[in-house]
């Protein structure tokens, strides 16, 4: 299943300045370990020692944020699109 991934700006050297990548996977599991392989250093910045997400990072499968589905164990649908949005904060 090929997946788009919409990578925000603060991660896009790890992908030649690309805004959008194909991915295979079935799982967003699955899409961010394929990700690691065609493109490295995401992992480090997406998840955490533990192998979960990172606080202050959330991951979208269409217009729901995988924490309140099914987490890394959410089915991506082939087609869909997965958007990595690095939480902001301030004041």
């Amino acid at each position: 299943m090929t997946v788009t991934v919409r990578v925000p700006t603060t991660l896009r050297t790890l992908t030649a300045g690309a805004s959008e990548v194909a991915v295979e996977g079935a799982t967003v599991a699955d899409v961010l370990s394929n990700l690691e392989a065609t493109h490295p250093g995401f992992r480090d910045r997406i998840l955490d020692e533990d192998g979960s997400l990172r606080r202050f990072v959330n991951v979208f499968v269409a217009d729901d944020d995988v924490r309140f589905l099914q987490g890394l164990d959410t089915p991506v649908p082939d087609g869909e699109t997965l958007a990595i949005i690095p939480a902001v904060a301030g004041g």
